[in-house]
């Protein structure tokens, strides 16, 4: 079982890796295949590494220079929390909207619960309320208020 600080490592890297330069490939050495992802709203991710991967895919066409910033990183056991700020430019389609071109900055945070050296849940929780109001949609596409 590896320890608290090496999944906190793993999780940094993670968001450099795979958020801040696209390599989204690298959710693969990250992820177990019965992963799960728990998130405000329905997405279309698949179980597993290829589910993340495809949720980061998505994101980046939408937002190409997208960018997180680790503001605070918690580990302890088997899970990692962490506080993120991003800031990116809406360039293609997302979450049911059109493209505004606007520059968005939201934050959120991120609880993994580790096994066996790899994530198998995330609890996503991020700021859709700004995000939609900074787009200039009434309703998130996609909310479910929960």
């Amino acid at each position: 079982m590896a320890s608290a600080a090496t999944n906190k490592s793993l999780i940094l890297r993670f968001y450099e890796e795979v958020w801040n330069k696209g390599n989204t490939a690298f959710a693969h050495e990250v992820f177990a295949e019965d992963y799960i992802r728990h998130d405000l709203r329905p997405t279309q991710a698949m179980p597993g590494p290829s589910g993340q991967e495809k949720v980061a895919n998505d994101f980046r066409k939408a937002f190409p220079d997208i960018h997180y910033t680790i503001d605070l990183a918690i580990a302890e056991d088997d899970l990692v929390c962490l506080r993120w700020t991003a800031t990116g430019t809406m360039l293609g389609d997302w979450g049911g909207q059109k493209a505004t071109g606007k520059k968005l900055h939201y934050s959120g945070v991120n609880i993994f619960r580790f096994r066996n050296s790899k994530v198998v849940e995330i609890w996503n929780h991020r700021d859709d309320l700004g995000v939609a109001q900074q787009m200039g949609a009434p309703v998130y596409a996609g909310a479910t208020g929960r």
